[in-house]
């Protein structure tokens, strides 16, 4: 058993920044002259709030993914931005509640985000609000109820991309996130840490929305659905994936971010 600590939420969140550039978060809307009203926040992405851009920053998120991955076809880009965005959110939520004991408040219409930056996705907070403490159960309200499944509502809306696609995305990104976490607690000689990641994600992968979309092994997993990376050019397959060997004969080969296991 772990004992969970409290620490006050610091302004900047600045216990975070150890853990690496997919767990950071900024709290303060003055970069680069941004201001609310002019950057898309994840509630216009998911469409609660209407937005005054011309193009959902979803839509033009997919695009650029495209466009930069040459991808063959719009639903390859939509499953690699919709694995790239959950990472960002299961870190920050994964990395509060190892690092402080609680989570910010996560809503969508306080994280800003900036749908034309290169990965990880670039994410901010309008306002810093002391939330729950970070059990699973509020780490699953957080991420999967909060964020994850109107995204995925929001991208199947355009884009024909399984339920179950969706759902090995977001345990894959979550492994990750844990992964991740673990490796840094052991350099860093804390493996309570690490214990509370893989202990969390465990759960986590419990849930309902998540059971069945794969294999948790220690810091290992491997999911039961392919998130379509082997279709881009020169794509292979992720470190977690059902394939061993892409589908079809690949070109040269490339790793997805962030994909090996173990």
């Amino acid at each position: 058993m772990v004992l969970l600590l409290f620490v006050d939420l610091d302004p900047g969140l600045a216990a975070l920044r150890p853990l690496g550039a997919f767990f950071t978060v900024r709290t303060l809307l003055g970069s680069a002259g941004e201001t609310p009203s002019r950057s898309p926040t994840l509630a216009h992405a998911y469409g609660f709030v209407t937005s005054e851009l011309c193009v959902n920053p979803l839509t033009f998120r997919v695009d650029k993914v495209a466009a930069a991955l040459r991808a063959p076809e719009p639903r390859v880009a939509a499953s690699v931005a919709h694995l790239g965005l959950a990472a960002r959110l299961w870190s920050i939520a994964l990395g509060c509640a190892v690092r402080y004991g609680r989570l910010p408040d996560l809503d969508p219409r306080l994280l800003h985000w900036d749908p034309d930056a290169s990965a990880p996705d670039d994410l901010w907070l309008a306002e810093l609000r002391p939330g729950p403490p970070a059990d699973a159960a509020a780490l699953a309200d957080a991420v999967l109820l909060g964020h994850l499944e109107p995204l995925a509502d929001a991208l199947r809306a355009e884009h024909r991309l399984a339920p179950g696609l969706l759902r090995g995305n977001a345990a894959s990104a979550l492994a990750g996130a844990a992964r991740e976490v673990d490796r840094w607690a052991r350099a860093e000689g804390s493996p309570a840490t690490g214990e509370r990641a893989r202990a969390l994600a465990a759960e986590l992968l419990g849930h309902p929305l998540l059971a069945g979309t794969g294999t948790l092994t220690g810091t290992s997993f491997r999911r039961r659905s392919c998130c379509l990376y082997y279709r881009l050019p020169g794509g292979g397959v992720c470190g977690d994936c059902c394939f061993t060997t892409p589908p079809r004969p690949p070109g040269p080969s490339r790793s997805s971010p962030r994909a090996a296991s173990g």
